[in-house]
């Protein structure tokens, strides 16, 4: 390890330590020069200046605010990711009070009741957590029905009995989750945070995004792999992705920073992946690389067809993607949390849209910025925060929908993409926002707060054109 990474772990850790008063660390806040840990820390998050406001905003209105029950006794945990499949609601758990949260199904048939109906992951892996989950249904030869995709993620690496990976669960019957697999990481690799599944003909895929295990591994497990879940029980690794076969990466890539063409430094890790409607294209976040855009028609030998790119005075931070018409805009939100940084403009994290027709060539059609992403407070004790960056993508029909930590959901009118136009916004008290998904005529939202305030929120759209 180089002077020069040892003394940016160094800075990492300290900072961690005197914000958090502990040393765990989450995702992609680990390598960083700055470390803040979302979620991780009240104290912090409660002393940052957040919005507030009412619950009918903007023809969204709130229908439900259901808090996660106590897995066990007295340990609250807080949410994470939501996904909804069939008239259920999938919701992850982040890493508060050691984790171990699990994945909670909530009942939506009455969207204003919802009904938390059972919980599954929590007892699997000790001392780890449970962001992303996917539910698709999969007909494949050694199963049929659906399944939930679950990412894990050590809450400290340090703990013997921790690794990292994803589960996967059949919950065909939602009151009833069986486990059917685990696919591990090497343990000096923190985890899978987001991932997707897909189906190809009678096949299942997982994408998986690894956070530095290019790094921690020295390239022995990489970021990026493509896992083949047909039978669920036994899921097994057909492709890794090398950043280095990229001509302007070769050898200036170290597992984690790159000495990108315009001079600069650049992070460079996989944090999240998706996939089209047809199971042919990936998207793949890979933070100041931009998005990379993939032909995976032939899984075990993807194509690497174009990536988004930067202008010199912008932080990357490539964090998750979305798809808008008919996959032709490509929705890129970046995750900044340190807003003012030697060379770069000052900003917190801002949502980009692409035309991609030309996928080897995506085109910058705007930039979506909102109230917060300028608003760089004063106090410098204040200064470094998730509270005001942009967080994950969703989209329906011309409407995005955008979790924002602090400034709650945002609604997007694309219907120009060249000029997306806030419609709405939902910004309770003590927001929090991690996730966002949109599901028939309804949108779920997760509150990270371990307190009356967080869990799963349920809005209802009362204009028939969203």
């Amino acid at each position: 390890m180089n002077k020069t990474v040892k003394n940016s772990l160094a800075a990492s850790v300290l900072v961690l330590t005197l914000l958090c008063g502990n040393a765990s660390i989450l995702a992609h806040d680990e390598l960083g020069e700055i470390s803040v840990d979302k979620g991780q820390s009240s104290e912090v998050w409660n002393a940052l200046p957040v919005l507030s406001g009412g619950k009918n905003v903007a023809n969204l209105r709130e229908a439900a605010s259901v808090p996660l029950k106590e897995v066990r006794a007295g340990v609250k945990n807080s949410t994470a990711d939501v996904y909804a499949h069939k008239g259920f609601a999938y919701l992850g758990t982040h890493s508060a009070n050691g984790g171990n949260g699990g994945v909670r199904v909530f009942d939506l048939k009455d969207p204003s009741n919802p009904v938390e109906v059972a919980v599954f992951a929590h007892n699997d892996v000790p001392g780890t957590w449970h962001e992303k989950v996917i539910v698709k249904s999969i007909n494949t030869k050694d199963f049929h029905g659906d399944i939930a995709v679950v990412s894990v993620q050590q809450v400290n690496k340090a703990n013997p009995d921790s690794v990292g990976g994803f589960l996967l669960y059949d919950v065909t019957d939602p009151y009833h989750p069986k486990k059917l697999g685990f696919w591990k990481l090497d343990k000096r690799v923190t985890g899978t945070h987001e991932l997707y599944l897909t189906m190809q003909g009678n096949r299942a895929l997982v994408l998986a995004a690894n956070p530095y295990a290019d790094y921690y591994t020295h390239g022995e497990e990489r970021d990026f792999q493509i896992v083949d879940v047909t039978n669920p029980s036994n899921p097994t690794t057909i492709y890794q992705f090398d950043p280095r076969v990229l001509p302007e990466v070769q050898e200036d890539f170290n597992g984690y920073h790159w000495n990108a063409p315009d001079g600069k430094v650049r992070p460079t890790f996989n944090h999240s992946t998706m996939v089209d409607e047809t199971g042919t294209t990936a998207f793949v976040s890979y933070w100041d690389l931009g998005t990379l855009i993939f032909d995976i028609r032939n899984p075990e030998q993807p194509v690497l067809l174009g990536r988004t790119e930067f202008a010199p005075h912008q932080q990357g931070s490539a964090h998750s993607s979305a798809l808008a018409k008919g996959g032709n805009i490509l929705i890129e939100t970046r995750e900044i949390y340190v807003p003012i940084k030697d060379g770069y403009e000052e900003a917190y994290g801002y949502t980009r849209i692409f035309d991609i027709k030309d996928k080897s060539h995506p085109k910058l059609l705007s930039e979506f910025k909102t109230d917060l992403t300028t608003a760089i407070p004063t106090d410098p004790n204040q200064r470094n925060t998730f509270a005001r960056t942009v967080h994950d993508p969703k989209v329906q029909g011309n409407t995005l929908y955008l979790s924002h930590y602090a400034g709650g959901v945002r609604v997007v009118d694309i219907t120009d993409p060249a000029n997306p136009t806030e419609i709405g916004r939902y910004v309770p008290n003590l927001t929090n926002f991690w996730g966002v998904f949109v599901d028939r005529n309804y949108i779920l939202a997760s509150n990270m707060p371990t307190n009356e305030h967080g869990g799963l929120k349920v809005l209802l759209k009362n204009n028939g054109d969203w």
